[in-house]
């Protein structure tokens, strides 16, 4: 993001004050307006919503991934109907006027989008207001040039929905649907059941499938090597189908949503002719589709 000139924090103070000002319009809720809202609380996703009065909603959301994330928007009633440059401060409440206002950081917000604040300024903005804070968004505004607008976080009432928003995170799935949409799993030598490390990364599948309730397909391609006959190698592909499209099918999944594929000793990935070749083609590939929002 582009760099725009620093303004001394007293000038920045002045200029995101929470004093009446013809050049300004002030967008903040009041303490006894002011609320956060558990929106989602689930393994896949926990999201965190402050009402702004006049002006949208204030959100933080963090989905299951292998890494821990959070994601902040400032969702617009009306979006910008222009890209524009953003100074993000953090000012003291009206009770703390001794206290000086933090730069946090420069941000664009970008036309017919709501404004977007990923990574570790997302997180500063949690930390600022957990510290009684009032994280503040001030650009000038597309409707009218000589105008500012300002939109401030209100704390009030932030630290017990917080608490409940960073237990949520500590539960998310560490991983997330990009990570199990298409997975090979592996069998041993001739039973129907997957090995054991392929049968921990099932598990994983089956617990994702459980919280998310858009996976509308799941295809299920099952594989042998080429040791026995076609006829006992088709045999034992069709069984270890079987097996899985049950297992799906106990997790709520309806028998329309499951496709099963048994293709034998056909369509080796690897040579048949090593024991590695043929641990490699003795496999099953699960690949999950969902409805997109």
């Amino acid at each position: 993001m582009e760099k725009w000139t620093v303004f001394g924090l007293s000038a920045l103070a002045c200029l995101i004050s929470f004093h009446s000002e013809a050049s300004s319009k002030r967008y903040v809720a009041s303490p006894t307006e002011s609320k956060w809202e558990m929106a989602v609380n689930t393994p896949l996703e926990c999201r965190l919503v402050h009402p702004i009065p006049h002006y949208g909603d204030a959100e933080f959301t963090s989905h299951a991934s292998k890494k821990i994330n959070l994601d902040f928007e400032l969702k617009m009633r009306l979006p910008m109907g222009a890209t524009r440059d953003v100074s993000l401060i953090s000012m003291p409440p009206s009770w703390r006027p001794g206290d000086t206002a933090d730069r946090i950081s420069n941000l664009k917000f970008f036309k017919q989008f709501d404004g977007y604040v990923g990574g570790q300024t997302a997180w500063g903005i949690l930390s600022e207001l957990e510290k009684g804070r009032y994280p503040t968004f001030s650009y000038l505004g597309w409707e009218s040039r000589n105008q500012r607008v300002e939109v401030a976080l209100s704390s009030v009432l932030f630290q017990h929905q917080y608490d409940v928003f960073s237990q949520c995170i500590s539960k998310l799935l560490p991983y997330s649907f990009e990570d199990i949409a298409f997975t090979i799993l592996h069998y041993d030598r001739t039973s129907v059941q997957l090995n054991k490390a392929s049968q921990k990364r099932l598990a994983q599948i089956a617990e994702y499938i459980r919280y998310n309730k858009d996976i509308d397909l799941v295809l299920v391609s099952t594989y042998t090597d080429s040791t026995d006959t076609k006829a006992v190698s088709q045999d034992l592909s069709e069984k270890r189908a079987d097996v899985l499209r049950n297992y799906f099918q106990s997790l709520g999944l309806s028998e329309d949503r499951i496709q099963v594929h048994a293709y034998g000793k056909r369509r080796p990935i690897a040579d048949n002719a090593s024991p590695i070749g043929k641990d490699q083609n003795r496999r099953v590939v699960i690949s999950l589709g969902r409805t997109q929002v």
